[in-house]
């Protein structure tokens, strides 16, 4: 199989994958609402889950990220035992750091909470301190699964990346159905140890068919240990910055209307789907690809490899950012209204909505670009982006907020996002010459075109359907599915007409494989 079909096929796996585990993540969502409601210790759990959040997520993106490059270019040097002995040595050193780590939050808990929940005192400020100190072995446990992640991606070996979150949301639907009442909030934080934990048991059988095989090795001067950790720095910084990001706007969004923060969670969440789904799966599988072609110093394919991955995020992301602009009203409505979510609160995410898909391209842009520059083991230009998109987004703020409120935070996040992806672009063709930009150009624009006549396709045919079916929630979404629908359909055949050569790649193989089968 080619590199290339191998990299699509991966990305539909993970598509697919990611979509299953979105689903029983909401899921569990409903059966922690359910058992626990809204109250007191639920607020102490989310707090204290939040903590350990923070810091498990600095460690496995760090880790995983800088791990990938790296493994390319110990096994181009060292061949494969080579990348297996390291990759047991930053195992044992990663667990090391990480059980110092712990110790300290330990220790810290009560600072920490008090950083963290100001209003917590009495009772509650023990509990979360109790509930963050038994929440505090996920950070070994992430620290682990980013080593695993890097080296199983490293192979071009998708599966247990992908299904990594049906063991996290097994365990804890399991505990919310049958034990959370005998065990209680202190119960579910253990559970959302073990989900934690169940992630390594579902990467194991992958490692091992990869060649994988646990021995002790503890080398503190081995020089691609400490590249990988001095790579990482970067990342945690950047991590960092995006977190206040997102702390400033919801600082700005708490001085407005009441139901400003949520419009914009909300908002941001269907944006993120598409992140989620879609862009996470393409530069999941591109990565590699790039860190293996610049450790063999192969620069014409680390361009081949951006232009496959950039055109295809521009041909997914246009039309998706165009349907949630034109079906923005009646996409919240559907998602999000029922009980006290209510038409005012619709109007808000769905204007909260619009903003941020206008900034969906760029994002989802910044993401392989990041990734780029992460395979060429330069980890500090995507920091120092990440510095000065943040300064936009505080400026930007300031400024829109007083004329759009909450929309004006979420079109600055999109402007000042645009804005650092430009400069990456930038940055990337001063560091490695020229991009081939016009291709993206001419993709882009036939891919606009087609995305505007599917827009205005679709908003009719969602109104005209609506006129006729009526306001209720089941023909609602009847509506909208058939305006998403042939609004693809639309999008799909103006692409295949304007001559997209990706969009041609597949109907021809499509052709093909129907040809070969009737034959």
């Amino acid at each position: 199989m080619s590199t290339s079909k191998k990299a699509a096929k991966s990305a539909i796996i993970i598509m697919l994958f990611t979509l299953g585990s979105k689903f029983f993540g909401f899921l569990r969502e409903v059966l922690i609402a359910a058992k626990f409601g809204s109250g007191m210790e639920t607020d102490t759990y989310f707090i204290a889950m939040s903590a350990t959040g923070i810091i498990t997520g600095l460690m496995s993106n760090a880790i995983n990220t800088t791990f990938i490059p790296v493994a390319a270019e110990i096994e181009n040097a060292e061949g494969k035992k080579g990348k297996l002995d390291h990759t047991n040595n930053l195992i044992n050193i990663v667990f090391f750091l990480s059980l110092i780590l712990v110790c300290i939050a330990w220790i810290a808990s009560p600072l920490i909470i008090k950083l963290l929940a100001k209003g917590f005192y009495g009772e509650q400020y023990k509990l979360a301190i109790q509930l963050l100190r038994i929440g505090l072995p996920m950070i070994i446990f992430s620290s682990i699964i980013g080593v695993f992640l890097g080296f199983l991606q490293s192979e071009q070996r998708y599966m247990s990346t992908a299904a990594i979150g049906f063991p996290f949301n097994f365990v804890y639907i399991f505990f919310l159905l049958f034990l959370s009442s005998k065990f209680g909030i202190k119960g579910l934080m253990v559970s959302s140890v073990l989900a934690v934990f169940s992630q390594i048991l579902i990467q194991l059988p992958e490692a091992k068919r990869a060649g994988y095989k646990y021995k002790f090795i503890f080398n503190t001067r081995d020089k691609y240990i400490k590249k990988i950790l001095y790579l990482s720095i970067p990342v945690f910084i950047g991590v960092a910055i995006n977190d206040l990001n997102a702390i400033v706007d919801r600082t700005l969004a708490s001085s407005l209307v009441a139901g400003s923060i949520s419009a914009l969670n909300y908002a941001n969440r269907l944006n993120g789907l598409i992140l989620g789904v879609f862009i996470t799966a393409i530069t999941t599988v591109i990565f590699p690809l790039l860190s293996k072609e610049f450790s063999e110093d192969n620069i014409k394919g680390v361009k081949k490899i951006m232009s496959y991955g950039v055109n295809l995020i521009l041909l997914i992301t246009i039309p998706a950012a165009v349907g949630l602009i034109v079906l923005s009203i009646p996409i919240v409505e559907v998602a999000f209204e029922r009980g006290e979510f209510d038409s005012t609160a619709t109007m808000m995410t769905s204007k909260a909505l619009i903003f941020y898909a206008i900034g969906l391209v760029a994002m989802s842009l910044r993401l392989l670009i990041d990734r780029v520059y992460f395979s060429l083991q330069d980890t500090k230009t995507p920091m120092v982006n990440g510095v000065i998109s943040v300064v936009f987004n505080i400026v930007l703020n300031l400024i829109l907020v007083q004329f759009m409120g909450h929309a004006g935070l979420a079109l600055a996040t999109s402007i000042a996002t645009t804005i650092a992806t430009l400069l990456m672009f930038y940055g990337l063709k001063k560091k490695i010459g020229s991009l081939g930009t016009m291709s993206y150009i001419k993709c882009g624009i036939k891919s606009g075109f087609a995305s505007a006549v599917m827009g205005i396709a679709a908003y009719f045919i969602y109104h005209e359907l609506y006129k006729i079916l009526g306001a209720a929630k089941l023909y609602n979404l009847i509506a909208l599915l058939a305006a998403a629908s042939s609004g693809v359909i639309i999008y799909g055949i103006l692409c295949y007409v304007l001559g997209i050569d990706e969009v041609k790649d597949i109907v021809n193989k499509l052709k093909y494989r129907i040809i070969k089968r009737r034959i």
